[in-house]
């Protein structure tokens, strides 16, 4: 049997390190251990670009030592114009380009499910709203946009 392909935003990965938020570290946890194994996973160029910015040596080679083993999606021209037209339409402001582009990569790539912590840009109902009836309007299908903890 055929598994679903989900993408991982950065947001999930650094969550797994992130002490601050001990519950939402935890749940991380659970969801690496119990939820990424029945899942294709993939991360995009620019999760690994945004994982190796991380300033601390050593939390940015756990981040990347995480996500080793995921597929990676290359980001394309026809990407790049789909986050612009998420930001034309108003579903991303401008500042927030790179949100946009997770949405659009996981779209392009038609990936069952987009999974983030980004309960501020990212998994909100007004996106999943706006993300799909802007990939219907460019014939791509219905993305899922959740929590690890809706998996």
């Amino acid at each position: 049997m055929k598994r679903e392909k989900i993408y991982l935003d950065t947001s999930v990965v650094s969550a797994y390190f992130d002490k601050r938020l001990k519950q939402r570290q935890e749940d991380t946890g659970v969801f690496f251990k119990t939820m990424v194994p029945h899942y294709e996973v993939y991360v995009s160029e620019i999760t690994i670009r945004e994982l190796s910015e991380t300033k601390n040596a050593v939390l940015r080679e756990k981040f990347l030592r995480t996500i080793k083993g995921f597929k990676v999606l290359r980001i394309n021209p026809q990407i790049g114009e789909l986050a612009e037209k998420y930001i034309k339409d108003n579903v991303f402001p401008r500042k927030y380009f790179d949100d946009a582009l997770h949405i659009a990569v996981a779209s392009y790539y038609k990936m069952s499910c987009l999974v983030s912590w980004n309960f501020e840009h990212i998994v909100k109902v007004k996106t999943r709203r706006l993300v799909n009836f802007e990939n219907k309007l460019n014939s791509l299908g219905t993305l899922e946009i959740v929590s690890p903890l809706e998996l």
